[in-house]
């Protein structure tokens, strides 16, 4: 399993606990302490003192891109497992039940779990899930706005052989790298999901899907001019080139107000807790408004609350 850490020092026992106490396999976990400046390599260093599965990697910051790069190539396993820190955790049953899966369909290059969703208070957000070829299929999609890649980064486990030959992550992906990864993995085997949900991740403020929306979009637009180029046979290097020019600094287009980016994730949450649970809505909808005072949306779910029957 490959997992890379920056400032995760708050839920980084948690997340560590949930792997090794995996049953079932032979398993290492594979830390990259990405240039943390908080207790994170202090943490992790404690856990490999005490438990011989664990290898940490302590380098200068490289985002983590880079950092799952080293890690997946320190990876000794025949199927590398992918973990994110934040608080995410690997439920009980997970890696057994994807390894046997993997074992059992030797025609599967990658293969993925359901995942419940989150908030930062530790509050149910959704699942999602996939089932057999429906991920196989969302990842042969032609267009940009209908491509799906798996549940969650970290639901996934795929074949190191297969990753290795593929070239594994590349470093032009500082976003979307995972799904640069499953576009091209496609292509060498199947990806096929399990429903059962074995993997739960925490939807927090500061995430990369949080702060850095256009970066991703242009990285998948240049996802499938990369698909493109391979099925004519043409180099894709040109458009590497591009999306690396293009990521390599924060081009003023894309310097969306702080408050109004943070407002964005308040209100997503907001939103999606309204009728499961609309106290905290409430909170997460305020919290909208008074860090953009001009997001309508926000107000508009406020007062559909508000005015809501009681039951």
């Amino acid at each position: 399993m490959v997992m890379s850490v920056y400032n995760g020092a708050a839920t980084l026992a948690l997340t560590i606990e949930g792997v090794l106490s995996q049953e079932g396999v032979a398993l290492e976990l594979v830390v990259v302490n990405d240039g943390s400046t908080d207790a994170s390599g202090a943490i992790l260093d404690d856990y490999a003192r005490r438990d011989a599965r664990m290898r940490v990697i302590h380098q200068e910051n490289t985002g983590l891109t880079r950092a799952l790069i080293r890690g997946c190539a320190e990876a000794r396993g025949r199927y590398i497992a992918r973990q994110d820190a934040g608080g995410d955790l690997s439920l009980p049953g997970r890696l057994e039940r994807q390894y046997a899966f993997l074992e059992a369909n030797l025609e599967v290059a990658m293969t993925s779990c359901g995942a419940r969703f989150v908030g930062p208070e530790g509050e149910f957000l959704f699942a999602a899930c996939q089932r057999g070829d429906e991920l196989q299929q969302a990842l042969e999609q032609s267009n940009t706005k209908k491509i799906r890649g798996p549940s969650h980064h970290g639901s996934t486990m795929f074949r190191l052989t297969i990753y290795e030959t593929l070239g594994g992550y590349r470093p032009e992906f500082r976003v979307a790298q995972d799904l640069d990864l499953w576009m091209r993995m496609v292509e060498q085997g199947r990806c096929l999901a399990t429903p059962d949900i074995l993997y739960q991740a925490v939807w927090a403020a500061g995430s990369i899907s949080h702060l850095r929306r256009q970066q991703q979009v242009l990285a998948t637009e240049a996802i499938f001019q990369c698909r493109d180029c391979r099925r004519r046979g043409e180099s894709e290097k040109p458009v590497l080139d591009r999306l690396a020019a293009g990521l390599a600094g924060p081009p003023g287009g894309w310097k969306t107000p702080r408050g109004l980016v943070d407002a964005r994730f308040h209100y997503f949450l907001g939103s999606i807790l309204s009728r499961q649970d609309p106290g905290a809505a409430r909170r997460y909808l305020r919290q909208a408004v008074q860090l953009w005072p001009w997001h309508v949306k926000a107000w508009v779910k406020l007062a559909e609350i508000a005015l809501r029957p009681v039951k």
